[in-house]
């Protein structure tokens, strides 16, 4: 998994370590237990969100060099300080800047994965025998960039989870910007076309439903989706995210958070590693 490519762990932990804020020690001189250094407690993390083991495995993994208890405490002081969905803003930025984010073609969909300790936004997966489940609706950028999205139970519809993906996307200024709007025919309902009319999209491509008495025809349009479907493959990589065990939404949001931000990361290591300034 390149996600634990050592090099890509020292780029997103520089850029990590300057969102968490200065820890005030108000202990006396020698009255506590030297702080684990948060760069140990940040690979603890990151083996267990790229290889989807238990705490007590990292744990092993880091050779003991940090607690199962420090890990799940260090993460939700990260959480609680907002550090992953400012490094996921910080990331997404950069890569605009830097590569630029095109939004000509945009599609948006959903993806279904399994969560076996239930708990918040979880329900009955449709596809896998009724059995506890979480999704994530996101929206890419024609090179499946993801520009917004949202976390949901399985047992909710792709149509229902786009007004908040598609808000998302608003929030951040981006919806202007796009030409087409790709969605397939879970999507095809009045009040997911009144969203897009809402929003300004004046093109957007949604494959129709079959009506009953309809005949299937022998060409149907799919549109530009393959990209969103591709960015979902990459997601589904981390162990983590294909087989959730936390049962609060926070902590499925701040490990899809760090996902991303090692995504864009990787593809503006790509584009340095080719880039020529004479082109």
């Amino acid at each position: 998994m390149r996600a634990l490519d050592p090099e890509l762990i020292d780029i997103v932990w520089k850029a990590v370590e300057m969102l968490i804020p200065t820890r005030r020690v108000d202990h006396p001189k020698r009255g506590h237990r030297r702080r684990i250094s948060d760069r140990v407690c940040f690979e603890g993390i990151v083996i267990r969100l790229v290889t989807g083991c238990s705490w007590q495995d990292a744990e092993r993994l880091l050779d003991f060099r940090v607690s199962d208890t420090t890990l799940r405490g260090r993460r939700d002081e990260w959480i609680k300080a907002g550090v992953f969905d400012a490094g996921y803003d910080e990331a997404l930025a950069g890569y605009d800047r830097v590569i630029g984010l095109d939004l000509s073609e945009v599609a948006a969909d959903g993806s279904l994965h399994k969560a076996p300790c239930g708990g918040e936004g979880t329900g009955k997966n449709p596809t896998d025998r009724a059995k506890l489940g979480w999704k994530w609706s996101i929206a890419t950028d024609k090179n499946g960039i993801i520009i917004g999205w949202t976390l949901d139970a399985a047992n909710r519809n792709d149509c229902v989870s786009f007004e908040p993906t598609l808000n998302d996307i608003t929030d951040r200024g981006l919806t202007v910007d796009i030409e087409t709007l790709h969605l397939d025919r879970g999507y095809d309902t009045k009040k997911v076309r009144s969203l897009v009319a809402a929003a300004g999209i004046d093109d957007a491509v949604i494959v129709r439903r079959r009506r009953r008495g309809e005949t299937e025809p022998k060409t149907r349009g799919l549109g530009l989706r393959w990209t969103v479907e591709r960015t979902n493959s990459w997601l589904s990589n981390f162990g983590q995210l294909r087989r959730n065990t936390d049962r609060r939404t926070c902590h499925r949001h701040a490990q899809f958070c760090l996902a991303v931000i090692f995504l864009l990361t990787a593809k503006l290591v790509d584009w340095r590693d080719r880039w020529d300034p004479q082109t």
